[in-house]
This record gives C-alpha cells, structure tokens and sequence, in this order.
C-alpha cells in the first residue's frame, strides 16, 4: 500500500507540479510588480479592523483562522520531514517557496473577495471554487476542487493532526491516546458547531499565544546552540544549490531532493498555491478585494518566513552540535531530540507547541471543509459533516496513519492544480484589482462588484 502510495507522491510532485506551482508564485510576483515589499502595510492592516464594512468576521478573524489551519505540524515535523529527506538545502527552499508564495496567497484572497457570493443564511462564501465558476466559466473545475478539498480535510486537517497531538501527549506525558483524543474531539466540537464565528474567536487568542510561545522555545535554542548558527545558516543556503555527502548527522541527497521536499513541504506548511486559506478569507469584512489581500499574504510571511526559518535553523544548528545524537532521527523524533536542549522543560515546549498548532488547524480546516462540501451540496451538508468532522477527530486520534500523510500529499497536489489554473487565468484580474486600489491610492475605496445571492 505504502509503496502505490509513495509512487503517486512522486508523480503528483514531481518536476510537472514543482515548476508549475513555483512558476506561479514566481509569475504573480511579476504581475503585482513584487506585492511582498507591502508586506508590513498589510500587516498594520491585519491589526486595523475595518468595522464599516459587510462580512461575517474581521479581517484579522480570517488572518487568525487561515494562521491556525496553516500553521500546524508542518512547521515542527514537516520542515524536520523536508531536513531528513532533502538535506539541510532543504530549508532554504522551504523559505524561499514562502517569500515567492506571499504572491500566490495575496492572488488567492483576491480574487476570492472578488468572486464571493452571498449565501440564503446571509453569510459570506467565496474560494477557488467560485473564482473558477464564476471568472474563469469553468465550474466542472470548481467542482474538482471542492472535492479534493472537501476530502482533504479529512486527512490534512483533522485525522493526521489527532493523531501528531495525541502521540506527542502519550509520549511526554503518558496519557492514553483515548483519553487525550476524547478530550480533543470534545473541545473542537464545542468550537466548530458554533460556526465560523466561534472558530475566528477561538483562533483570534489562540494563534498569537501558540506562535509566540513557540518562537520564544526556537530562540532559547538558538542562544544555546549560538556558536552553530551561523554555520548552519551557511550550510542551508550552500546545500540547496550543491549535493550534500552524507555524514555529520546528515544524510546524502542531491539538489533536486532537496528542491521537491522543500517546495512540498513549503506549499504543506504555508499552503500558498493549494487554494484552502481564500475560503475563510471570502467571509472578512472588508471594503475591497485587495485590503483583505494584503492581510492574508501575511500569513505566510509568519507561517513560513518566520516560524519555518526559526524551526529550520533550530534542527541543522542541533544536528551540527550533536551529530551522533540525531543520525537517522526524522520526523517529530528529530524534533523532540532538538528541544530536548531546553533542559526538563524543551519537551514540553514542543508538545505545548504541537498540541495547540495541531488543534488550531484542525478548527481551520473544518470551516474549509464545510464551505466545499456546501458548494457541492447546499446548506444541508453543514450539519451533517461538522459530526462527522468532529468524530473523525476521535478515529484519527487512535489509529496508525503513516498512509493518510501520504494520501494527504497527494491531496495537495490535485487541490492545488485546480487553483492554480484560476490563479494563472484569472491573474489579469488580479494585477487590475491591484492597480485600481493600491497602485492608485485608494485603499479605502469601495468595492462595487456585485455579491449575488444563491441558493446555498
């Protein structure tokens, strides 16, 4: 089963999908004239509500939800994946795929803005499935993707997670992964049956504290690792363009290994390209397309220029200080093993970290969940699927899922080409919408596109 698996990985992300998706950051960095030199305006934006404008959550609320469905094990056990399967070049491209991927998720929010509708309950709904049905006239691809996506969830962002938050639980702690899975079950659906105002609420306090309380461990590890640092920042960068010989704690790789598990693990952590942050940013309230754009880049400019680079910088610095310690770690051991330089309290720095980014994405993916499946079946679905969302939480908690990381990637990778597609069709629209609002001054001026109302 593994071995069908893995060789779908490696079609699915092969050269095809690495170009493609990396090519569109790189093209929509093009076309919005490099959008990432406003990254620090939209970051001011972010903590300025616009109280004026329609919307079901603030422009933060949909920052914090897109934050929390994104920032989740791929930043503690996916950048340690990339590392032990690329090399140290690895990180490097992992960064890189989210300076270039800030672009991709400004285009996404964007057009999702653009293209929302308003549902028969009054509420906000937008994604990539209706910037294809309703832009680019091609709703068979809206309909592919909201598949995609609305089974992904079920992988990405609920089973897999249960089962990182209670592994590291039963490990640190000893607590039976039924009872740390009953809890977790019990508290998400407390928060998603309330719907996506409870969960903008929730990730509105949680993401702030996860972040920070996990950027404060990296940087205790990096002062204890101080004379590696600058030794492994030079071997990130020199690895990601030369092959690595294995040796010093690291295995052999080659450059294009390190390219693809980077840029995978890039697009896992950030999820720049995949399409899944835009149908939460369809609900901010916001006067037009390119303020929430603007605020949603940001997420990744956080995710993974900050706290992918500090993770990345923590495991190569670690594995250069203890090289016979960490051979042949990956994965979450890999990152236990680096925490466990915080004398008595590292790991459980580490399990705090993981259990809140793990949950915080398990909320966040819910509400992508439900939006696709309501475009595929109206309203009726919402219910329906937040108890079977809330019960899969359960089932993945306590159960062997190295497949469902593996389906996961490959999920990925058929949501992704979809939005890529209306990225790439529709980046006209974008780099006109941002012509019209940010490039004329007039960020505070108001939308007048047309929000119809449907049957859903």
């Amino acid at each position: 089963m593994m071995d069908v698996i893995s060789s779908i990985q490696g079609v699915v992300w092969g050269p095809i999908m690495l170009v493609l998706l990396f090519g569109t950051h790189v093209f929509l960095t093009l076309r919005t004239r490099v959008i990432q030199r406003y990254v620090f305006k939209g970051i001011k934006l972010s903590v300025t509500p616009d109280k004026e404008a329609e919307g079901d959550v603030s422009g933060f609320g949909a920052l914090a939800t897109a934050l929390a469905a994104t920032i989740g094990t791929g930043n503690i056990v996916g950048v340690a994946t990339a590392i032990a399967s690329g090399g140290p070049g690895a990180v490097f491209w992992v960064w890189l795929t989210g300076c270039f991927g800030i672009a991709s998720k400004y285009g996404e929010a964007v057009l999702a803005i653009k293209y929302r509708v308003k549902g028969k309950d009054g509420g906000m709904i937008g994604g990539p499935m209706y910037a294809l049905e309703r832009g680019l006239k091609q709703k068979w691809l809206g309909v592919l993707f909201a598949l995609f996506a609305g089974f992904a969830c079920f992988g990405i962002g609920n089973g897999t997670q249960g089962n990182s938050i209670t592994n590291m639980v039963e490990n640190t702690f000893g607590i039976s992964p039924y009872i740390s899975g009953a809890v977790i079950t019990i508290l998400t659906g407390l928060v998603i049956l309330g719907g996506v105002k409870s969960i903008a609420k929730v990730c509105e306090k949680l993401v702030p504290f996860m972040a920070g309380f996990y950027i404060i461990g990296c940087i205790i590890i990096l002062f204890l690792n101080g004379s590696y640092v600058l030794p492994a920042l030079k071997l990130i960068v020199t690895s990601a363009f030369t092959p690595k010989a294995a040796g010093g704690g690291f295995i052999g790789s080659t450059v294009m290994m390190a390219i693809r598990f980077g840029i995978a693990r890039g697009l896992f952590t950030n999820e720049a390209g995949l399409g899944s942050a835009p149908i939460v940013d369809a609900a901010a309230s916001t006067r037009n397309p390119v303020r929430q754009g603007l605020i949603a880049m940001t997420g990744v400019f956080w995710d993974t220029v900050i706290v992918c680079a500090l993770t990345g910088l923590v495991l190569v610095s670690s594995i250069m200080k203890d090289p016979a310690g960490m051979t042949g770690l990956t994965g979450g051991d890999l990152s236990s093993a680096a925490f466990g330089n915080i004398p008595v309290i590292g790991p459980i720095v580490l399990t705090i970290g993981l259990i809140t980014f793990a949950w915080s994405t398990i909320l966040g993916w819910s509400y992508y969940g439900e939006r696709c499946w309501v475009y595929l079946c109206g309203q009726k679905a919402i219910m329906p699927f937040r108890i079977i969302y809330t019960l899969v939480v359960f089932v993945g908690s306590v159960m062997t899922l190295d497949a469902v990381w593996g389906i996961a990637d490959i999920l990925n990778a058929c949501m992704a080409f979809p939005n890529l597609v209306a990225l790439l069709g529709l980046s006209g629209v974008i780099a006109a919408e941002t012509k019209k609002y940010l490039f004329s001054d007039n960020l505070d001026g108001w939308s007048d596109d047309e929000v119809p109302v449907v049957d859903k």
